[in-house]
């Protein structure tokens, strides 16, 4: 479902810097900070890092990205 939303110009300047760095288009980018965001919110006592590291693992299992772990 695609929203207009008036979002600020440095906003969207930042995205495009940051964006481009990660190879996102600027929407991507600000989508991806409000996941960040919203998940930041509702987990405050994990620290980003873990967050971050979550959404990716769960980004790589979606793509089949997956490799069995050997304990010990």
């Amino acid at each position: 479902m695609a929203i207009a939303l008036k979002l600020s110009d440095s906003l969207v300047e930042d995205a495009k810097v940051v964006g481009a760095a990660e190879h996102r288009s600027v929407s991507k980018q600000i989508e991806y900070w409000a996941r960040i965001g919203k998940a930041v919110l509702e987990n405050p006592d994990v620290p980003l890092q873990v967050i971050q590291d979550t959404m990716l693992s769960l980004e790589e299992a979606k793509a089949g990205q997956l490799a069995p772990y050997a304990f010990g």
